[in-house]
């Protein structure tokens, strides 16, 4: 599929910023192995919060943390208004985006108006607060993802799918010139939660984002796309691990996590199981969270959130001033509960797990009502940063609007008022203290290239960027060095991080050679290699006979996340030995979840790029509406019905598949849903959340999607149909603008009740 014709999907909004170190220490201290078991102070919930705004220190208070850890402010209004996201350069220099627009009246009133900013700061003392700032960037619309690259800034706007790169030529904190570098002629239209977010350049120099199918490289100074067939993930938040491993989040479908098991350009992989939703699923507040758009069942007893509502802005920590058991450790933030999770990422057989860290508590928890954490980062200086958006009302207009649960806890708190401010938090830890200012955009490559075995990820990742963004073939020799485990380089012998990272800047320079692959392929390390098996997908496509032959040889490997990429890279190879080498890992891990779930992956992925038997007897036009309806669904509506209608542990949404007498019986009754939305309990059962409206979408983008989950998740039998069979199923555009024409004058949302009466004629 040509990158262009991909549709647009969603996001998730909502961010505050939070930093992690530690203070009054010496640099020379050495990072701690363990941290203090325990809390502070017990677990109790404070019953009667005030949600008038505190002052930045009196925030710092309200803070519940383990032992030995503590919060420090970095930046606050008024120097940052309504900070949804943040970058650092090279030099450390911190962009923020700012929402300014964003639920400024609990009926949105200007949110689509270009008066947004990303602020450009600086700490010029050293001290760890930042004393200066300029506005880099001025009238934008709700900026929502920012990617530093080289000297300039990547920034991409809600409602569009444009991305422009920014620059300050002289110096005065301004950006001065600006050029496209990406573009495709269409609207990214929809509520701005369900839209994307990330710019996230992996290890794999692939830049990754949300709910669009579609990945990112950087090439001579433009962005080129690359379509990811079964779709992307995610809503409000994307981050990966030391390894490449990619982490999304569905607040929509109260999703703490998913898309963490395999790369998405592979297809999609998800386990019921990937973490304990009855256990993992649970919030721990330490106050009243009567602000919840779930209504009643989303609320315990004591007034406090019971389940992930908003998960987002989530981060794995990989930074070295803070204890090394928070290393790898799964951040994830929780606005409305006004807590940050913790959860330990488990990797059992290949198969990716999550459990929280602690038993009915959260890492991090506030009192302050306006607390609403929205992006977390391992930051240049080793530490955490928490992006707080620090306000009253953290849901969009959707779940504002008149009727819903939401409206009136907002206007009898107040909430509404509480608007125009915003906090960045550091958090630190005993004994530890931040790490030195980097300077790489002045460095040469050769001082780069000793940054990509830097304890800190932040410092190996945009090492790694710079020096591919610089193409400096000139660090190509030393790179070889470094994955060989010689000391020349580096003056000691590289770790293993080290090698990883010179592989894959090798590969972002494109200066691999078949004899450095198999190097690497020879490490003692599992993932130098699992990248090495991973960077070897140009030689399997080429069927080259050496590198299928020390494949081979790794078949029966000791770690299975390598042989899960022999699957994952051999599929790349139409050899009759590769086909061979796969049946070969299957049959010898016949018992192995992981392995067998993600050749299943493989081959549906190759199904979405071939159609698949149910569309190869449908004509051009009504596949390539259907196709485009699947890819909205996986990338949106999968958020809340599961990934394919069959539902999800957290029951946030009623199950699609299989319930065919729902979904085909009444054509109209599901457009109407699409238009105006639906509400209330649905054949007797009450579900936490209401279907939000999806009318502000094109009549053939609610087409598509109705005419997918009509012809595929709604009937048993999946094969061709008639022509008149496929007139009765199928949603044309016409369809809508007439149900649109219909109720013109409906301003809220549908109830089952409503529509039940006309679900008893076919249609």
């Amino acid at each position: 599929m040509n990158a262009k014709q991909w549709p647009v999907t969603l996001l998730i909004t909502l961010p505050f910023l939070f930093f992690t170190c530690n203070r009054n220490v010496t640099p020379s201290m050495q990072v701690q192995e363990q941290e203090e078991q325990g809390f502070d102070t017990p677990y109790t919930i404070k019953s009667d919060p005030s949600p008038l705004p505190l002052t930045p220190e009196q925030t710092l208070a309200s803070f519940r943390l383990p032992k030995g850890y503590h919060m420090e402010l970095v930046a606050s209004e008024p120097m940052i208004t309504e900070p949804v996201a943040i970058a650092w350069d090279g030099n450390e220099r911190m962009y923020v985006a700012q929402m300014e627009t964003y639920m400024q009246t609990v009926d949105t009133t200007g949110e689509h108006e270009p008066h947004s900013r990303i602020m450009l700061l600086e700490d010029t003392n050293n001290d760890g607060r930042m004393d200066k700032s300029s506005v880099f960037i001025d009238k934008l619309m709700l900026p929502r993802m920012i990617l530093c690259v080289g000297s300039e800034l990547l920034v991409n706007e809600t409602d569009t799918y444009d991305i422009y790169a920014y620059k300050d030529t002289n110096g005065d904190g301004v950006a001065d010139q600006k050029r496209r570098v990406y573009h495709i002629n269409k609207r990214a239209p929809g509520n701005l939660e369900h839209q994307r977010s990330g710019l996230d350049w992996n290890l794999d120099n692939w830049i990754y984002v949300t709910v669009d199918p579609v990945r990112f490289r950087y090439k001579n100074g433009m962005l080129e796309a690359d379509t990811l067939a079964s779709g992307s993930n995610g809503q409000w938040g994307l981050t990966h691990d030391n390894f490449g491993r990619l982490f999304f989040s569905r607040a929509g479908g109260e999703n703490a996590g998913s898309g963490f098991q395999i790369n998405p350009v592979y297809g999609q992989l998800e386990f019921r199981d990937a973490y304990i939703d009855s256990t993992f699923g649970a919030v721990w507040p330490i106050i009243k969270t009567p602000d919840i758009q779930g209504g009643l069942k989303r609320i315990r007893p004591d007034t406090t959130l019971n389940h992930f509502t908003a998960g987002n802005g989530q981060s794995i920590f990989r930074g070295d001033r803070l204890p090394k058991t928070l290393v790898g450790d799964y951040l994830i933030n929780e606005p409305v509960a006004r807590i940050i999770r913790r959860a330990k990422v488990i990797n059992k057989a290949g198969k990716t797990t999550l459990e929280n860290a602690y038993d009915k508590q959260e890492f991090i928890a506030s009192t302050d009502m306006n607390f609403r954490p929205v992006n977390t980062y391992t930051g240049p200086d080793g530490c955490l940063y928490i992006v707080d958006m620090y306000r009253g009302i953290i849901q969009e207009g959707t779940w504002t609007a008149k009727g819903s649960y939401l409206r009136p806890q907002i206007q009898r708190l107040g909430l509404d008022k509480n608007i125009q401010r915003g906090r960045i938090y550091r958090l630190v830890y005993d004994g530890l203290s931040r790490g030195p200012k980097p300077k790489m955009l002045s460095e040469p490559g050769s001082k780069l290239v000793t940054y990509l075995d830097h304890p800190n990820g932040w410092w190996r990742d945009n090492a790694q960027k710079e020096l591919v963004v610089r193409q400096d073939k000139s660090v190509i020799p030393v790179l070889k060095q470094i994955i060989k485990g010689e000391t020349t380089a580096l003056g000691h012998k590289p770790s293993a991080l080290g090698r990883l990272h010179a592989l894959w800047t090798l590969e972002g320079l494109e200066a691999l050679d078949k004899d450095i692959i198999l190097t690497a392929m020879k490490d003692d390390d599992e993932q130098v290699r699992r990248a090495a098996v991973w960077v070897s997908e140009p030689w399997l496509v080429a069927n080259d006979a050496d590198m299928l032959t020390q494949l081979k040889s790794m078949k029966d490997d000791t770690s299975y996340d390598v042989r899960v990429q022999l699957l994952l890279s051999l599929h790349k190879s139409q050899s009759p030995k590769a086909k061979e080498l796969v049946n070969e890992v299957l049959e010898a891990n016949t018992a192995n979840e992981m392995l067998k779930n993600t050749q299943l992956a493989i081959e549906r992925n190759d199904d979405v790029k071939k159609y698949g038997i149910k569309l190869g007897s449908l004509n051009e036009t009504n596949r390539k509406m259907i196709m485009e309806g699947a890819m909205i669904f996986q990338s949106l509506c999968s958020t809340c019905h599961g990934p394919e209608g069959q539902g999800l542990p957290s029951q946030v949404a009623p199950p699609l598949a299989g319930f065919s007498q729902r979904l085909m019986t009444n054509k109209d009754a599901m457009i109407k849903i699409l238009l105006h939305g639906l509400t209330g309990p649905i054949e007797d059962k009450t579900y936490p959340d209401m279907m939000p409206p999806m009318g502000a979408n094109e009549d053939e983008w609610i087409a598509s999607v109705l005419s997918y989950v009509r012809y595929d998740l709604g009937r048993p039998n999946r094969g061709g149909v008639s022509p008149e069979e496929l007139s009765r199923i199928l949603v044309k555009p016409e369809d809508v603008k007439n149900m649109r024409q219909h109720t013109a004058g409906r301003d809220k949302a549908w109830t089952w009740a409503e529509l039940t009466p006309a679900s008893k004629s076919p249609n």
